[in-house]
């Protein structure tokens, strides 16, 4: 299975209880792939232009923590 058509039927053949277990295995699949990027990008810096002003209004008590 390595295309996404062929990825494509077989999940659309999977029972109710494996497509359950399916998408709570993609989600947490998903979700570390995304923390991996975010701490390279935090890492590299690249996010340090979009946080600076963030970081400003908070010290600048524009902001109020949740």
């Amino acid at each position: 299975m390595s295309t996404i058509k062929e990825i494509k039927s077989a999940i659309s053949k999977l029972s109710k209880s494996d497509l359950s277990a399916f998408r709570a295995w993609f989600e947490e699949f998903d979700a570390k792939i995304w923390d991996k990027q975010i701490e390279k990008d935090v890492t590299s810096g690249k996010l340090d232009e979009v946080v600076r002003p963030a970081i400003a209004d908070f010290k600048a008590g524009k902001c109020k923590e949740l």
